[in-house]
């Protein structure tokens, strides 16, 4: 009996310390390592101060084996539940009522997946004590199949003629609308999302949550939402909208289905108010949108457990925008194709199928969904018409799963002349990453965009982007030809000062104003893919143009520079769109170094 008592705890610790890197996750890459920790020396970034380096292999081991049995009595599954609660409280790895919250969230879908993913008690200890004590491939390298056409000849792109069409696409994405969000609240708290009632009063040393937003760890209220939209809707038009993403507020330890469905609704509503019945909106799917956060099952998995509550919701939401096909593939498995324009398809895929967090994964990780392949023969049938793609997504590729990205990266290098545009959110910063070819990854050959956020989590202006791309015209190349990114200036709007307003009264009627746009700012030509490694090349080379990218990188609001082994690690993520290459980020660094990388940068 004690044995199991042990066990239990045992397994608690790691599934409150693996819960709670499922929400570091939800937190912006800012925040994060740019390469892969181990993953007990993530833990140091919570102050789990837990001793896992003094468990054994042969002890772990045995808890593991005995825990294999444990779990196969539901009796022992909600033991095992409640342990789960009671360790992150003594633990001290979260405040006590978010511990008991996000365990009651977690735990049932957490065991479900444990005990289907038949994870050898081995494996389990490598990730606890370490690569010494056994082997962890749960993701084991896997290959899509690429059709036997050869490739066709690359031809370099070329920008347009002069006084071509352009088509300007308005992009939105980690919006993070908090209901509860309330102005004078404190916006410093215990609980990982402040700005809220229950975050209490203001200390005298800070001010309270601003009326248009916060620079902390806090999300957006609703008006500052309809205010985006409302100004958006005035300087149109567009020719579509790409979203991508990321609806619901930070407090993932304590959402319901129906919450979650109330705000996807509310938004997809807004944003068809706002910007009218002639403009399409092309959606993709967030890892917020899922209670728990990250928790995306394959298809496979039915009933309950599914994620048809959401996916049936999204499609009916999305409905006035997309065609039947579509929202039969998005009722699957939250993925479409569409042709947006004669000339011009559209792939939204869903990124949770790639996403190290989404622990269904560790079920079966080999192309969840099928999704991978989908594309391949998506590809080729635009190939074969002559058809060029746009892929959009939520998380960044260079962020996967080590396989599902080496898969990616494979197939955007075979179909890099169908292939003329990559667009990303996620991480709640102005970023993009080049893909070279594969034989000498020295040529680049596509870009993926990832654009800032509305959302000001963590410590960051409200912001979106719009894209200037090659238009619809024969023979056009349909890439990104210029793009602008504007913002919500907080610390003018919660201040405003004019002859009609008291002092420190909110703006009434706050402008988004451009923060920059991309050719001017980095004097390029055009922003094909050679003009973006030329910009890297830069960034190493002259100090001043990267400070610049990084004050742009955090959409006009930054504390302090981005020096040595921070630099480094940036420029590292800019060649990096595979994760294999992202891993190498790190290398050479020492612990201490590597581990300031996942400290706030802003």
């Amino acid at each position: 009996m004690h044995t199991f008592k042990v066990c239990f705890v045992g397994f608690s610790c790691l599934f409150v310390m693996v819960t709670l890197i499922h929400f570091a996750s939800s937190i912006p890459l800012q925040e994060k390592d740019f390469g892969q920790l181990r993953f007990v020396e993530q833990l140091d970034r919570f102050g789990v101060g837990f001793g896992w380096r003094n468990l054994t292999c042969p002890l772990c081991k045995t808890l593991f084996t005995i825990l294999d049995i444990a779990l196969l009595s539901d009796t022992n599954k909600q033991r095992v539940a409640h342990a789960m609660g009671e360790a992150c409280v003594h633990l001290h790895l979260a405040d006590e009522h978010v511990c008991r919250e996000i365990t009651e969230l977690f735990s049932d879908d957490f065991i479900t997946t444990l005990q289907q993913s038949l994870l050898w008690p081995s494996e389990a200890c490598a990730i606890v004590v370490g690569p010494s004590c056994g082997h962890f491939d749960i993701y084991a390298p896997w290959n899509v199949t690429l059709p036997s056409v050869p490739k066709p000849p690359v031809t370099p792109p070329v920008p347009p003629s002069p006084g071509a069409p352009q088509s300007r696409v308005l992009f939105l994405t980690d919006i993070h609308w908090d209901r509860e969000y309330a102005e004078g609240s404190a916006v410093d708290c215990k609980d990982p999302l402040c700005c809220r009632n229950s975050s209490g009063l203001p200390s005298w040393k800070h001010h309270g949550a601003g009326f248009w937003g916060t620079y902390s760890k806090c999300d957006l209220p609703l008006r500052t939402v309809e205010n985006l939209l409302e100004n958006v809707a005035k300087d149109g038009p567009w020719d579509w909208v790409y979203w991508t993403g990321d609806i619901p507020a930070h407090n993932v330890w304590a959402q319901t289905r129906a919450q979650q469905l109330n705000e996807l609704t509310t938004i997809s509503r807004l944003i068809r108010k706002h910007l009218g019945p002639n403009v399409t909106v092309y959606p993709a799917v967030g890892n917020h949108e899922s209670t728990p956060v990250n928790s995306f099952p394959p298809p496979f998995i039915h009933g309950n457990r599914s994620s048809t509550w959401l996916y049936d919701t999204m499609a009916e939401e999305w409905a006035p925008w997309l065609p039947p096909q579509a929202l039969k593939t998005i009722r699957r498995a939250g993925f479409f194709t569409v042709q947006i324009q004669p000339g011009l398809r559209l792939v939204s895929l869903n990124m949770n199928f790639c996403a190290r967090e989404n622990y269904w994964l560790m079920v079966n990780s080999t192309d969840p969904a099928d999704q991978l392949q989908w594309l391949v023969h998506i590809l080729q049938e635009a190939e074969n018409k002559g058809e060029k793609v746009h892929i959009i997504g939520h998380i960044p590729p260079g962020l996967c799963l080590a396989s599902w990205s080496w898969n990616y990266y494979h197939i955007i290098n075979r179909y890099e002349g169908t292939i003329t545009g990559q667009f990303f959110g996620h991480t709640h910063v102005d970023e993009f990453q080049v893909f070279y070819d594969e034989e000498t990854m020295t040529r680049p050959l596509s870009i993926a965009y990832i654009a800032p956020s509305v959302t000001t989590y963590i410590n960051l202006n409200p912001g979106y982007r719009v894209y200037y791309v090659d238009g619809n015209y024969p023979g056009s190349s349909r890439f990104v030809l210029d793009h602008q990114t504007y913002i919500l200036n907080l610390t003018e709007v919660n201040d405003h000062l004019d002859s009609t307003s008291p002092p420190s009264a909110p703006d009434p009627n706050p402008k988004w104003n451009l923060l920059y746009q991309a050719t001017k700012a980095y004097g390029l030509p055009s922003l094909l893919p050679s003009n973006w490694n030329s910009l890297i090349q830069t960034f190493v080379r002259d100090d001043q143009y990267f400070q610049m990218y990084w004050y742009l990188r955090h959409k006009g609001h930054v504390s302090k520079p981005c020096k040595e082994t921070c630099k480094t690690a940036i420029i590292c993520f800019l060649r990096s769109g595979r994760y294999d290459e992202l891993q190498q980020c790190d290398a050479g660094l020492t612990r201490k170094e590597a581990a300031s990388l996942m400290k706030p940068m802003c």
